[in-house]
């Protein structure tokens, strides 16, 4: 049973791997620069960009950032499980 949330721990990072590439995009596409390099030091940093951005030019959150905090929350509660189930 800890393989299963195991993998579902996986599959949920790719999915916020995946998110974070399409906020990087979008942040490229209202002018503001991501260096890629460096995203893994500060992707809190560009979350925050996306969502100021995002909050000023609809008044609301945008979807992807709503997705990135899922993904990175059930991949965290999921290993979590994994991790305990597989200790036992």
């Amino acid at each position: 049973m800890s393989t299963v949330f195991l993998f579902v721990a996986i599959l949920a990072a790719l999915w916020g791997v995946v998110t974070f590439i399409l906020i990087a995009a979008a942040l490229e596409k209202r002018g503001i620069h991501v260096n890629m390099f460096l995203a893994r030091l500060f992707f809190f940093r560009y979350l925050n960009q996306y969502k100021s951005a995002t909050m000023s030019e609809t008044g609301r959150v945008g979807p992807l950032y709503g997705s990135y905090v899922a993904a990175m929350t059930i991949a965290l509660v999921s290993a979590v499980i994994g991790l305990i189930l597989r200790a036992r």
